[in-house]
């Protein structure tokens, strides 16, 4: 009788379980990986208020996570990116299925920055300041690294900054001395009096170990923790939420004042990838905010706002790191 009876209360809780599993409500987010440390953080809150909810995220580069939607069809309920141009750009278009555009309006929510990210074990880690950074990274021996600007927007922000830095340096070779000597095929810089043009090749390959490239700059970090970069271009809150040193770099080239915007611009980078030619392959310098949307074809796109709603509010406050607040 005894084992019949925890026999008993063990299919009832295992029924119980089921029960509430098969009426829980799944939201898929893909997201920009650097938002993925708050994410998680906002998840756990927002499931401890809605257990009826399954929040589930996923992490890509911007141009990656916009693409799971897009190009590999897969459905998700919340797509948030680190450059609010991206969802226009990419989302704005009819579906493959002809039924309306992938998306059809975003909400800007966040800002950052570019950085220098950094370990103890970085060389020269003792003597790199904020006035002679540029020239710590451009030592041969120091290795940098930087996302794949085709997949991700840090990535091509990288680029950027350090089109920009050569200006604002008086260091035309920059550019080519940090980056472009150690790409194979070369990226073309063109520069005129209105600004500088980066056209890349349609495969970016690193040639030689001065740079390293990964598919998200988030991807970076175990790279620096091994010592196998030395420094790498990342978003401040990414810097700061995982424990890194960091530079802060001149608002003038940071992409993150408004002050300054007339400058970003001046820079322009051309990703090279035929895959985007229907859409638009250029990139141009800009502030960087951050911005979501529910796809037209969400499974739940009422739990999604819900969802997006708390997660607005949780970085308006402050309240879990991340990005700052437009």
């Amino acid at each position: 009788m005894r084992v019949l009876l925890v026999f008993t209360v063990f299919l009832l809780l295992c029924a119980g379980c089921m029960d509430r599993s098969e009426e829980q409500m799944t939201v898929r987010v893909v997201s920009a990986g650097s938002m993925l440390v708050p994410l998680e953080a906002i998840e756990e809150a927002y499931e401890d208020l809605h257990p009826d909810v399954d929040i589930q995220v996923e992490g890509h580069g911007s141009i990656q996570a916009i693409r799971q939607v897009t190009d590999l069809n897969r459905r998700f309920d919340l797509v948030l990116v680190a450059d609010q141009a991206l969802i226009p750009d990419m989302m704005y278009r009819k579906r493959d299925s002809g039924e309306g555009q992938y998306a059809d309006s975003f909400v800007p929510f966040a800002t950052n920055q570019i950085v220098i990210a950094y370990t103890d074990k970085s060389r020269y880690a003792d003597e790199i300041t904020a006035d002679n950074w540029y020239q710590i990274l451009a030592r041969p021996e120091v290795h940098i690294g930087f996302s794949n600007p085709m997949l991700d927007a840090c990535g091509y922000r990288a680029l950027m900054v350090t089109a920009l830095a050569g200006e604002y340096y008086g260091d035309d070779e920059l550019f080519d001395t940090m980056i472009g000597d150690h790409i194979n095929p070369r990226a073309s810089v063109e520069r005129s009096e209105n600004g500088i043009s980066i056209v890349l090749p349609e495969l970016l390959l690193p040639e030689g170990d001065k740079v390293s490239i990964r598919s998200g700059s988030i991807y970076l970090l175990a790279l620096l923790d091994a010592g196998g970069i030395d420094y790498a271009f990342e978003y401040r809150s990414v810097a700061r939420d995982h424990g890194l040193h960091w530079i802060d770099l001149p608002p003038e080239i940071d992409l993150s004042d408004p002050d300054f915007q007339d400058n970003y611009k001046r820079v322009q980078v051309n990703l090279g990838y035929q895959r985007f030619e229907s859409i638009d392959n250029i990139r141009v310098g800009e502030l960087i905010v951050y911005a979501a949307t529910i796809p037209n074809n969400a499974e739940n796109p009422e739990h999604a706002e819900q969802f997006m709603d708390f997660m607005l509010k949780a970085i308006q406050n402050r309240e879990y790191g991340g990005p700052e607040p437009v």
